[in-house]
């Protein structure tokens, strides 16, 4: 078979699921230039995700790959770090196999494609990338700084498209907010929608955004219970962009709960948020934004 020109990185899709079991694989979740290499015979091709060439700045890599005893390959890796006058690449962590020596790997297994990519005889700067054993592998990315871990299904196919057989977890912030409203139930759910949280700055009530995943039925109708005793028919907040103008109810704001998110956004704003739980130990006045 031909080597074709181009294949379409697979790519992962975010969970705030935390989870671990034999059926998956957990990596590093790298934060690098995504870059596939072509090797047809002795010619090498780097190429971005937008497909555009990367030889001219990762020449060591192009070298390594150009010397493997294969006539044809893909694989599909991160470039990490570029250093030094001579631009040089720090690191290539090859991912995964997608093809060699005439041969589509794409319907092959994960743990397949990786028993095959275990011959390869990678070195400097080509690497694998590192497969974690732990026990909670994003609490050792947390801890050490890392931008999060990618879950990969051993039995799933290699998909060329975002796939939820690939899924990653991105390392999460955390602190307390006071809700100050709730949105309506839509379709199946009960209770509430969204919870609407703030923080204070100064005298400000500042909103943040809203909080729609981490319930259970039953924390939706006890949510709902609780608030409805202390409803207003006013906003509480006072300082308040994006507030929802439909199906939004306000509360005073009393009730404190620990919120997980992955960052604020460029408007102040929570990104990626879920509800952790209630916390019953902080008077709501004390509830600031926290900055590291």
């Amino acid at each position: 078979m031909k080597l074709p020109d181009w294949l379409e990185p697979m790519a992962a899709t975010l969970t705030q699921e935390r989870f671990t079991g034999d059926g998956w694989v957990f990596e590093r979740k790298l934060d690098g230039i995504r870059l596939l290499a072509f090797k047809d015979g002795p010619d090498v091709r780097l190429l971005s995700r937008n497909r555009l060439s990367q030889n001219h700045a990762y020449p060591d890599v192009e070298r390594v790959i150009a010397e493997l005893p294969h006539d044809n390959l893909i694989l599909d890796g991160e470039a990490l770090g570029v250093w030094g006058g001579r631009n040089k690449a720090t690191g290539y962590h090859v991912l995964d196999l997608l093809w060699l020596d005439g041969r589509d790997l794409t319907q092959l297994t994960l743990d397949e494609r990786k028993a095959v990519l275990d011959t390869l005889p990678l070195r400097a700067p080509v690497c694998r990338v590192e497969r974690l054993a732990d026990e909670r592998p994003w609490e050792r990315a947390c801890a050490e700084g890392w931008e999060g871990v990618i879950a990969k299904r051993r039995d799933a196919p290699y998909e060329q498209r975002r796939s939820p057989h690939w899924l990653k977890m991105k390392c999460e912030a955390s602190q307390e907010f006071v809700v100050g409203g709730f949105t309506d139930p839509q379709r199946s759910r009960v209770g509430l929608g969204a919870l609407l949280v703030g923080y204070y700055e100064g005298d400000d009530f500042v909103f943040a955004g809203k909080v729609g995943t981490g319930f259970d039925t039953r924390l939706l109708l006890d949510l709902r219970a609780r608030l409805d005793a202390i409803e207003v028919g006013r906003p509480p907040f006072t300082r308040a962009v994006g507030l929802p103008s439909l199906g939004a109810h306000w509360v005073r704001p009393e009730l404190v709960v620990q919120v997980a998110f992955i960052e604020w956004t460029t408007h102040g704003k929570l990104r990626h948020s879920r509800l952790l739980g209630l916390r019953t130990d902080k008077a709501p006045a004390a509830i600031v934004r926290e900055t590291p």
